[in-house]
């Protein structure tokens, strides 16, 4: 009896003393790469001593999510493209966050109203511009894209791309339905070729003169200019900011959320706390070529050589919720047809 005392009283002590340490980690499920991720975990772990666990996940993450059920490891889940954030908040897959240094760190348009999901980082979906053959001031509005000089002349990947579709989201805010699928009409008819190929097989087709313009976001610039094979594409376009005729340029976000199963909810709150500070916004922005969101943050120094613009203030919300939206309209031109 006093033998099985001593080893049950060890044995509550071993728990008590192993449970915090289980407790200080996060569990992550990401869409961006590991190496992009990274660097900003390991500061994290450095600073907090709460260790981080990732699992990246190219695709399926809403389907994997919602099979696990509350089984799920997964207490925070990283993503990119407005739409695909809603995504998971309308697949009841995540919980609200109330969080007094998320809502002084992240502007309001750039997180969701009701605290399921909060961005991280934007990128401007912009125009690749061909040094020799676009002249300054040429390009100036999305809607100037439908313009007859521009028949034969754009190059630009899939409509029913999430990146594309959020652009086609904020054309139908801005115009209504007629007027996106009037835009997207002209769009269709000016282009060189068939959509195909990511943002960057794009830029290759304005180096190799297929196209003059392509339309692609600003990070893809980075990630060319870091590869020695695409540094030429590169070196090929100037990056255009253009707007909407009533607006600013079109932005998109990379973002996270607190899943519904998070077994490590204070740790994993911890952690978007400190996401959404100045300090870790600029490792990740810089990483991967991208803005900061938190006011009073810098890009780093090449994103801030590429200029400046003023994104539009479209609530980024009501952009997502248009996704079935500008999804019936890419299909009803045959836009990639």
């Amino acid at each position: 009896m006093y033998t099985s005392l001593k080893t049950a009283a060890l044995t509550t002590a071993i728990l008590a003393m192993v449970a915090p340490v289980m407790a200080d980690e996060v569990n992550v499920y990401s869409s961006r790469q590991p190496g992009l991720v990274k660097p900003l975990f390991d500061a994290f772990t450095s600073e907090t001593g709460i260790k981080v666990n990732v699992s990246f996940l190219k695709k399926g993450m809403v389907e994997k999510l919602k099979a696990e059920g509350k089984r799920s490891p997964a207490d925070l889940l990283m993503t990119t493209d407005i739409s695909r954030l809603n995504g998971v908040v309308e697949a009841g897959v995540t919980q609200a966050v109330a969080s007094d240094t998320l809502s002084a760190n992240i502007p309001a348009q750039f997180r969701d109203p009701n605290g399921q999901w909060f961005g991280l980082t934007s990128r401007a979906r912009v125009v690749y511009a061909s040094k020799d053959r676009v002249k300054d001031g040429e390009v100036t509005t999305y809607e100037d894209l439908a313009d007859p000089k521009w028949k034969g002349r754009i190059c630009i990947r899939s409509g029913t791309n999430a990146y594309n579709l959020a652009l086609t989201s904020a054309m139908i805010a801005h115009h209504g339905e007629a007027g996106a699928k009037f835009w997207l009409e002209g769009l269709k008819a000016n282009l060189a070729r068939k959509p195909s190929g990511n943002d960057r097989a794009q830029i290759k087709a304005v180096f190799a003169g297929v196209c003059d313009i392509s339309i692609g976001n600003t990070y893809y610039m980075k990630k060319m200019l870091d590869d020695p094979d695409q540094l030429a594409w590169a070196n090929s376009v100037n990056i255009v900011f253009p707007t909407f005729a009533d607006g600013g340029t079109h932005v998109n976000l990379s973002g996270m959320a607190l899943t519904r199963a998070a077994k490590n909810k204070d740790s994993a709150i911890k952690l978007m706390e400190w996401l959404s500070s100045g300090a870790a916004q600029e490792i990740y922005a810089e990483t991967n070529g991208e803005y900061p969101i938190k006011p009073g943050t810098e890009p780093s120094a090449l994103v801030a050589g590429w200029g400046t613009f003023t994104a539009d203030t479209k609530p980024l919300i009501e952009i997502a919720k248009l996704r079935g939206a500008s999804l019936k309209l890419v299909e009803i031109v045959n836009f990639d047809e």
